[in-house]
Parts: structure tokens; sequence; C-alpha cells
């Protein structure tokens, strides 16, 4: 019986003891203060273990491929696991902050994701597809944010064109159609200032081709007759009553060579000779043989189409670059391939609210009246974009998203840069700068888009610099209060 009561009291002072040692331990470790990466322990210390160690970085403590230079707790807020010096050898995978660069690639800066992601690590990692993390040597680096560096010889085959951004004088082309019209500065009508009877016509169609002082019909007028008269009574009278019916002839628009011959013969004249005021074609005709006018009834409109007008409607946005002056090309249906020219003459002060344009007046030369009254025809305004040349690149040398327009500046030895600029009017195949660029500067026109998609990808990582290599020291743990449940 005291053989059992021994052995009792002896487990029991063993399982004491080891009870003891186990919440001292523990309260031991918390009390330890953390270790940064790269940093020595002290000998003494509680996290040493044996000799003097070195902790080179952190790992998951799931195992996933995710590592830091510096402590931090997972999405779990569990402690990333320490990797000392003595144990990399057997560590998978073996990351190291400053990894020796192969031979003649220089040292590397910091890894890239593999996939183009804005992600960087300053050692060695997987990413979530088991892909290594692509190093960046500090010779891979371009000196401008944003650039992108490729071998000369890629550049060559991809076909890209480099040309030097120029100064030119700008111009497009409006295109608009319109209707040929009569001048109406060439039109004439022809009337009288009396009562009468046509007796005789000499133009009695329509179309009908008349010169200057041509005769077009013989009127009577007993008005006319009875002025007469009383201008030869007032002539043997007195010469002021003669001045005053002479004047009375004249005013009723009398021709002066009808008045010369009834001054010269003395006699009166029944019939009256109308003539055409202007060269010209008849375009209307209302007076017909017998028929009795009234003072101010139009008897011919007559037009002188030597030279005609074309009213154009122009697209209410190009209305602003046109100025009064410049040339334009017409083109009619009637004659394949050839071009009239003509002047902008007025344009006028209205827009039409169903159709958006305004109306353009171009005077155009009509030898041999070959252009009609009527005619449709299509017209072509050069205008300058700007008084003086203007910095300008190629359409094909922009990138545009929609919301910003980037060209790539060649910086040589293969380095592109992107840059954004801001762009102008747009006119026979080039763009105008306003903003981004200057005269001299060589960009790139021709299969910028395949150097875009790497300059995009660089951009990425230079807004995501890599880390110190210096970890920040860890915050000191608190020291447990005395008593303190743990």
């Amino acid at each position: 019986m005291k053989r059992v009561l021994a052995a009792a009291l002896l487990f029991a002072v063993a399982a004491g003891v080891g009870v003891a040692g186990y919440w001292l331990g523990l309260r031991t470790a918390v009390k330890a203060p953390a270790v940064a990466a790269g940093a020595p322990v002290k000998p003494g210390s509680a996290s040493q273990a044996g000799p003097e160690r070195k902790i080179l970085y952190y790992k998951d403590p799931m195992g996933k491929p995710d590592y830091s230079p510096v402590p931090k707790k997972d999405s779990m807020g569990m402690d990333y696991i320490p990797v000392y010096a003595a144990e990399e050898a057997n560590a998978q995978p073996k990351p190291a902050p400053a990894s020796p660069a192969p031979s003649g690639q220089g040292k590397i800066l910091y890894y890239r994701n593999p996939m183009g992601l804005a992600d960087t690590s300053p050692v060695p990692k997987k990413d979530s597809m088991g892909m290594d993390y692509i190093p960046v040597y500090a010779g891979d680096e371009p000196d401008v944010a944003g650039a992108v560096k490729i071998n000369p010889a890629k550049v060559q085959e991809l076909g890209v064109q480099i040309a030097p951004v120029e100064e030119r004088q700008l111009t497009r082309t409006i295109r608009a159609v319109g209707t040929v019209q009569a001048d109406e500065r060439r039109l004439y009508i022809v009337n009288t200032k009396f009562e009468g009877w046509i007796e005789k016509l000499y133009v009695n169609a329509t179309g009908q081709s008349v010169h200057r002082g041509d005769p077009l019909m013989e009127v009577y007028a007993p008005e006319l007759v009875v002025a007469e008269r009383e201008y030869l009574l007032a002539r043997s009278a007195t010469a002021q009553l003669a001045a005053a019916a002479l004047q009375r002839l004249k005013n009723w628009d009398i021709p002066d060579d009808q008045l010369k011959q009834l001054q010269r013969s003395g006699a009166v004249t029944r019939m009256l000779t109308l003539r055409s005021p202007a060269d010209g074609v008849v375009l209307e005709k209302t007076a017909i043989e017998g028929m009795r006018f009234m003072p101010g009834d139009p008897l011919y409109r007559i037009a002188d189409l030597s030279s005609v007008w074309l009213i154009a409607d122009v697209f209410e946005q190009d209305i602003g670059a046109l100025r009064v002056g410049q040339d334009a090309k017409i083109t009619v249906n009637a004659y394949p391939g050839e071009t009239f020219a003509g002047k902008v003459a007025f344009v006028y002060p209205t827009v039409s609210q169903q159709t958006r344009t305004g109306k353009v007046r171009i005077v155009v030369a009509n030898p041999g009246l070959r252009l009609k009254t009527g005619m449709y025809a299509n017209v072509a305004l050069d205008v300058s974009v700007a008084s003086h040349p203007v910095v300008a690149i190629p359409e094909s040398a922009v990138i545009d998203s929609g919301t910003r327009q980037t060209v790539l500046v060649a910086r040589g030895a293969g380095m592109f840069e992107p840059r954004q600029v801001k762009l102008g009017a747009h006119a026979d195949g080039y763009y105008e700068i306003r903003e981004g660029l200057a005269a001299g500067e060589r960009i790139v026109v021709s299969a910028n888009f395949l150097i875009d998609a790497e300059s995009n990808l660089q951009a990425a990582f230079k807004a995501f610099a890599p880390p110190s290599a210096a970890p920040k020291p860890p915050k000191p743990v608190p020291p447990a209060t005395p008593g303190a449940k743990l």
C-alpha cells in the first residue's frame, strides 16, 4: 500500500512540472519580440535556436506561393512563418530579395506578374495559376515612365514605320449639291409706262436668244401719239414748251433714236418699237400679238445667262469654314469628266431647320450657255484649316480610345514613349496637333497598336513600384500583465 501511494505522489509532481513548463514556455514566446526579415537573432533571445540565425523572408502559413520581406498576417489572421538562412537550402521555392541575375543581364530589380497584371514582387513568387513571376533587370527599365523597350530587330519584323512630326498647311474638301439658277443681277423685265396694243411681235417664243437693241414688238399707244403732236406744236411756239413736251416723251422711256427721228422729220409716228434692254434669253413671254397691255404689265422676262449662280446646300458643321472668294469645282451629270470653275460670292445668313443646311451662292462663268437653269450640280470646296501651317501628324499615328488620344514617340534604341495629345481639325488624312507634340519629334505611324499593347503593360508596372528592400521593424508586442488569462 505504501508503494502505491509513493508512485501516485511521484506522478502528480511530474505532471505539475510538465504543466508549469508548458505555460512558462508559452508566456516566454508571447513576450519575445518579432524579428524582421534579414535581422540577426541575438544570442540568448527566446527565438534563437542554437547558433545565431538570420531571417531571410516570411512565407504563407498555409503553404501558398506567397512571400513577404516583413512580418505579416494572412486573411485568416495567422502569422507568416519566418524562413532562416539555415533553412534556405531546403525551402521551396528559394525566394531572395536580391537574386543574382543571369550572366550579362544585370541586376534583378523586381519581379512582375506573368499575365500582365499590375502586381510586382521583390522576391520570386508564383501567381494563382502556378506561373513564375518574370524578373525585371536594371537594363530593361526605360528611363521614361510608361515607355516600352523593344529589340530593334523585332521592331523591324513588326513593320514599324517612324516619321518626323512636321508643320503643314492643312486643307479639307467640303462637298455639297446645288442647282443652277439665273443671276438675279442679270434679269430684265420688259414693260411700258403707258397703255397700248401690240400690233406686231418680232420675238414670239420662250427661250429665244436676243441681243441688246433687237426689236421685240411694235405697239400702238394713243397717249403716245397725242404727246408727239403736243411736242410738235410746242416746238413751233416756244423753246421752253418744246423742252417740256420732249421731257414728257423721255419719261415714257421712248428710245432716243425715235425721238431724234421725230425731231428730224416733224411727223407723228403711229407705231412705237420696243427693243431688248440686254443680251440674253427669253425666259418668260406674256406678250401676244393683238393683246392690250396696261402700264407695268410684264411682257417679256429676259435673263443674261453668260454668268449663272449655283445655289449649294452646305451642311451646318461646314458653313463656318467657308469664306467669300474661295474657289469651287463644279461637275454636272450632263458633261461627265468636265469641271467648271466658280467662286463663292455669298454665304446666306440662315439655316434650314428641316435639313440643317445653309445656302451658299457660287458665281460660275457660262460660256456657250452650257449650264442650264435648273440643273443639279456637285460642288467641291477646298478650305484651309488655318491661315498658317500647323503641326500635323498622319491619322494612322493616333491611338484613339474614345476618351483620349495617344501617339507613340520614338526615343531611340528601340524605346517608345506613349504620349497623350490634344487633336484639332482633321483634313487630308492628317490631324492637327494642338498640345503634346512639337515639330521635329519622331513618332510611330504604322503598327503602333502592337507597341501600344506592350506599352500599357509597362505603364501598369510603373504605377506599382517595387517595395523597398529594407523591411520596416515590426511593432513590439506589449508584455503580458501578471495574472492575465492567456
